[in-house]
C-alpha cells in the first residue's frame, strides 16, 4: 500500500500551510528570550554584537574538534567562513581581533561535564562570542545555544541571504543540565529508517541538547544490524513479506515486502557521527522475547520441542509475540557471539550501556517445553519468571566482564534483578521506584507520559490514534523523579527518555509528526531546572515555541502544527487503538 494512499489531493491554492509566529530575522536581538531548553541564568548586557564576513574562529586546546561542527552548522547556514583565527583567546585588543568566536575549556564551571557559559557581551571580553565549557561536551551545548541566538535561519543548510552581518544580543548565559541521561529511543525494527534518516535524527537530538540515542535494532518484525558470523540474521531476518497497516486490529495490509539493515560500516559511521555530537548510543538487542526475526533466520534458537520453528517467518503484524528464545546453552552462545560484534561496533566510550530488552516475554512455550522445564529443575529455579531472570543475569555477568553495563525494560525486575543492571521504567513509575529504592539505576520513560507514539489530541483526524492523549502541555508537565522517592533513591534516577515506537510510523514524515513538537517540551523537562509540574509556565513555553516552530521549519521537520494535522498528515480509515481518559499515575 502506498503510504499516502487515502490522503486527499489538493491544488496548490487549496494546500494549507503552517502559520506559527513570524520568523525572527538575523537582526532580531531578542532571540535570547526564545531559547529552548530554557537556560538556568541569563544576564543582559548593554551592547548587542554581531558576526560578520570578517569573523574568525579561535579554538583553545581541547576544543579543536568542535570547529568543523560549528562551521558545518552555523557557518553553512550563515554563509560565514569563520576562518581559523588561532588558538585560545589571546589577542592585541584591536577591533579586528574582537571580531571572533572563541571556544575554550573552563573546567571549574559548576554544573557537571556539560556545563557551559556563553557570552556575547563585548564589555566582558574581547570577542563577538565566547563559549566556555567544563568539557568539550559543554562547549558543544553552548554552540547549540549560539545557533538559536542567531535566529531560525541559522538552522538551514545554506544561506538564504549571503554576505550579511548576523546580530547577537549582548547576553551572558550560564547553563547546565538537570539530568545526565536525556534520551530519545528510536525503533528502527518495526519500520526501517535508512542511515541518512538516523544521522538526521542525531542532528535533531543534538539541536535539542539531548545526549542519549537509544537504538532499537531488533524485534519480531526485523533484524537491522549486520552480524558477520550469523549472516542469515540480515539475509532472512531483515525482511518481512508484508506489513500490517495501522493497529493490529486493522483489516488493512501493505503487501509490499519491507525491510533493510545497517552494515557494520553504517553502524560505525552512525556511532562516530553521534560521538562527534557528544551523544551516547545505547544499542538494543532484544531477548528473550521479541525474537521471531532471529528465530526465522536460525530456527534452532526457538522452542523446537513445542512448535515447528522452521515454519516461522519474520512477523508481519504487531503485538506481543509468543515465539520466544529457548533457554539453551546454544542460545546463550549465539547471543554472546552477536554481542561480541556489537561491542566492537559500539565502543565503550560512546556506549557504556547495552540494552538487552527483556520485556514482554510470554512464558507459555517455556511452560510446555521439556527443555525449558529441565533447565528450571537443573538450576533450582522457582519457575519461568526466574528462568528469564537467569538469562538476564547471565548477560549482565557477561557484559560486566567486558566493561559494559546491562540495561533492560522493567520486566527484568521479575524473578530478581541482576545486581549491576539498570532499568528502563516503561510501564509507569512503579517499577522505577522499586528499582531505585533497591539501589538500581533507573531511566524514567513511563509509556503514559513520554511514549511519543501515543496520540497528540482526541480528534478523529489524528493519524492512526494510539494510546492516551499526550499533548505538548502534558509532556511539558511530565516529572521524571516521583515525589515519593527520598534523596538517596532519587539519586539513582539517571535521567529520562522519550520513546518512539514505529509500528504505525511507516516513514520519516510520520516519525517527525509523532516526535515533534513534543520532543522540544521533553528536552526542556530533561535539561532545565523547572518548578513542580503544576507550577510550570506553559504559556511562556508556548511563546518560545512560536520561534522554535520556525527552527523546525528550517530543519525540514514535518511536525504536528498547533492547530492539528495537515491533510497529508492524516490517515483516514486506518484503525488505531485510542485509550480514553487520563493515564494512570502509577
Amino acid at each position: 500500500m502506498d503510504p499516502h494512499a487515502g490522503s486527499p489531493t489538493h491544488t496548490p491554492a487549496q494546500v494549507p500551510t503552517r502559520t506559527p509566529a513570524s520568523t525572527p530575522t538575523p537582526t532580531d536581538v531578542n532571540t535570547h528570550s526564545h531559547l529552548i531548553p530554557a537556560p538556568r541564568t541569563t544576564r543582559h548586557g548593554a551592547t548587542p554584537t554581531r558576526l560578520t564576513p570578517r569573523t574568525t574562529l579561535h579554538t583553545a586546546p581541547g576544543t579543536e574538534a568542535l570547529a568543523p561542527l560549528l562551521r558545518g552548522t552555523i557557518g553553512a547556514a550563515t554563509g560565514l567562513a569563520l576562518a581559523e583565527g588561532g588558538g585560545g583567546d589571546q589577542g592585541d585588543g584591536g577591533d579586528g581581533d574582537a571580531d571572533r568566536v572563541v571556544l575554550r575549556l573552563e573546567p571549574g564551571l559548576p554544573g557537571g561535564p556539560e556545563a557551559y557559559r556563553l557570552s556575547t557581551d563585548r564589555t566582558l571580553h574581547n570577542a563577538a562570542a565566547l563559549i566556555e565549557g567544563a568539557t568539550p561536551a559543554g562547549v558543544f551545548r553552548g554552540i547549540q545555544t549560539l545557533r538559536q541566538l542567531l535566529g531560525p535561519e541559522a538552522f538551514r543548510r545554506a544561506p538564504i541571504a549571503a554576505g550579511q552581518d548576523w546580530a547577537l544580543p549582548g547576553v551572558t548565559i550560564e547553563d547546565s543540565p538537570r539530568f545526565g541521561w536525556r534520551g530519545l529511543m528510536l525503533d528502527v525494527a518495526r519500520h526501517f529508517m535508512p542511515k541518512d534518516g538516523v544521522l538526521r535524527y542525531l542532528d535533531l537530538i543534538a539541536a535539542h541538547k539531548l545526549n542519549v540515542f537509544h537504538f532499537h535494532l531488533t524485534d519480531d518484525q526485523g533484524w537491522r544490524i549486520e552480524i558477520k558470523r550469523y549472516p542469515r540474521l540480515t539475509e532472512v531476518g531483515s525482511w518481512r513479506s508484508r506489513t500490517k497497516w495501522g493497529h493490529r486490529a486493522s483489516p488493512l495490509w501493505d503487501e509490499k515486502p519491507h525491510g533493510g539493515y545497517y552494515t557494520q560500516d553504517d553502524i560505525r559511521e552512525i556511532v562516530a557521527y553521534a560521538a562527534e555530537r557528544h551523544i551516547r548510543v545505547v544499542p538494543e538487542i532484544d531477548l528473550p522475547g521479541h525474537s521471531q526475526a532471529a528465530i526465522a533466520a536460525y530456527p534452532e534458537l526457538g522452542n523446537t520441542d513445542v512448535i515447528d520453528t522452521a515454519s516461522l517467518s519474520v512477523w508481519d503484524t504487531w503485538g506481543v509475540n509468543p515465539n520466544v528464545l529457548a533457554p539453551t546453552d546454544n542460545t546463550l552462545r549465539f547471543y554472546e557471539g552477536v554481542l561480541e560484534e556489537v561491542l566492537d561496533l559500539f565502543p565503550e566510550d560512546v556506549s557504556p550501556f547495552i540494552h538487552i530488552g527483556g520485556d514482554e516475554c510470554p512464558k507459555e512455550q517455556w511452560q510446555k517445553s521439556d527443555i525449558a522445564q529441565d533447565r528450571i529443575r537443573e538450576l533450582g529455579l522457582a519457575g519461568e519468571n526466574e528462568l528469564q531472570s537467569w538469562i538476564i543475569r547471565h548477560f549482565d555477568t557477561w557484559l560486566s566482564a567486558r566493561g559494559r553495563r546491562l540495561i533492560g525494560w522493567d520486566e527484568i525486575l521479575e524473578g530478581g534483578l541482576a545486581p549491576g543492571a539498570a532499568v528502563s521504567s516503561w510501564r509507569g513509575y512503579g517499577a522505577g521506584i522499586a528499582a531505585a529504592e533497591a539501589g538500581h539505576d533507573v531511566v524514567m520513560c513511563p509509556e503514559q507520559y513520554v511514549y511519543l507514539d501515543h496520540r497528540q489530541a482526541a480528534g478523529a483526524e489524528e493519524p492512526v490514534p494510539i494510546g492516551f492523549v499526550r499533548t505538548l502541555e502534558d509532556v511539558y508537565r511530565f516529572e521524571p523523579v516521583p515525589p515519593q522517592l527520598g534523596p538517596e533513591a532519587a539519586a539513582h534516577v539517571l535521567g529520562t527518555q522519550a520513546n518512539a515506537w514505529t509500528e504505525v510510523m511507516e516513514n520519516q514524515s510520520r516519525v517527525d509528526y509523532q516526535v515533534f513538537p513534543r520532543l522540544a517540551a521533553f528536552a526542556e523537562v530533561a535539561w532545565s531546572a523547572l518548578p513542580a509540574p503544576a507550577e510550570r509556565d506553559f504559556a511562556d513555553f508556548e511563546r518560545r515555541m512560536a520561534a522554535h516552530y520556525k527552527r523546525l521549519d528550517a530543519l525540514g521537520v514535518d511536525y504536528r502544527p498547533p492547530a492539528g494535522p495537515l491533510p497529508w498528515q492524516q490517515r483516514p480509515g486506518v484503525v488505531g487503538r485510542p485509550i480514553e481518559g487520563a493515564p494512570p499515575n502509577r
